[in-house]
């Protein structure tokens, strides 16, 4: 099952809803960071490079609930910094799942082991823990020996405890497509509920600047990743959309669309997406009204915008070309696993 039923059914309606109403830009995922904190320093995350002053803030529960219902997206993607070290995440957690949002709280699992008895099974809530390859891989992405086998041993306590588990992997710049493969491999044997890859995201901040993927680069590995599991050779569970899966092949070219996966921190609302620094928002209309989309995406020619092929953006734009009527059956039968 590539996404859970429930969740397809929910977020479908959804889309089907915001049509019928005329509208024109809407969230569909909230990316929700109530800290920028992180017990990681990975080089390809500019997260941390934040001033100290904004390093020591949280958002507040009230502020995460308030956020989700200002937007109305139905899922919530929570990354950090780290989530786990936020004192009051559980409850952060716990509002969200009762407001029926689909949650997924990211975090590199150093911290997910020890905090399980914070959290309750629900068909609402995953962990989605960052695994960007196997052990010597991994390790070296977050530059720090261990995390890999840590990570793995809270997966699988997590998942003796109920937790629904799903990974996230960014992929950048050098990997070895076989190496790839053996990963998925791996993790294919953890029971997992799904499977989430991007392309290597080109934040300004991050201090690897080196090994970002241009948009040849991101469709010639992905094709050679992907060959054996379109080929029918694997059986890979990734949580995508699968026509987002084609896009990063270059099977399909989409615009982007930013508004899709907002971003709400400690800062407020970014704009235009959580890849650029331009500034922030206090509300989520005044991010839809002010922000001037037309320079944003590769078809405006902004340079910022010419190779990027991350999920923020175009996730959401696959979503809406799910439910074209040509491609809806295919949609269905990657939701039921056939």
């Amino acid at each position: 099952m590539a996404v859970q039923f429930q969740q397809a059914f929910e977020v479908g309606k959804y889309l089907i809803t915001q049509r019928l109403l005329g509208r024109e830009r809407f969230p569909l995922v909230l990316m929700l960071e109530p800290l920028f904190r992180c017990n990681l320093a990975c080089s390809g995350c500019g997260k941390i490079q934040h001033p100290g002053e904004v390093l020591k803030q949280n958002l507040t529960p009230e502020q995460c609930f308030r956020a989700v219902e200002e937007c109305g997206a139905p899922v919530v993607s929570i990354p950090g910094g780290e989530p786990l070290l936020h004192p009051q995440i559980a409850e952060i957690v716990r509002g969200l799942v009762e407001r029926q949002k689909f949650v997924y709280l990211c975090t590199n699992g150093l911290l997910l082991e020890k905090n399980l008895d914070k959290f309750e099974p629900s068909p609402y809530f995953s962990f989605t823990v960052h695994l960007d390859g196997l052990r010597e891989r991994h390790d070296h992405a977050v530059d720090r020996k261990g995390v890999f086998d840590i990570a793995i041993k809270a997966i699988q306590a997590a998942k003796a405890r109920g937790f629904r588990i799903t990974t996230n992997t960014t992929i950048f710049a050098g990997t070895d497509p076989k190496e790839m493969q053996e990963f998925f491999d791996f993790l294919a044997t953890l029971n997992l509920e799904g499977m989430m890859i991007s392309p290597g995201y080109s934040y300004e901040w991050a201090p690897d600047q080196d090994h970002f993927l241009q948009r040849e680069q991101t469709r010639t590995l992905f094709r050679e990743i992907f060959a054996p599991y379109k080929a029918g050779q694997k059986r890979w569970n990734f949580n995508h959309n699968p026509l987002f899966l084609d896009f990063l092949e270059g099977l399909k070219d989409y615009e982007c669309t930013p508004w899709g996966m907002p971003s709400y921190s400690v800062l407020g609302w970014q704009k235009p997406c959580y890849l650029l620094n331009e500034g922030h928002y206090a509300t989520w209309q005044e991010l839809l009204d002010n922000t001037h989309w037309e320079d944003y995406g590769r078809a405006s020619g902004n340079p910022k915008c010419s190779n990027c092929m991350v999920h923020c953006g175009y996730e959401p734009t696959a979503a809406m070309d799910s439910m074209q009527p040509q491609n809806i059956a295919r949609s269905i039968t990657s939701v039921l696993g056939w």
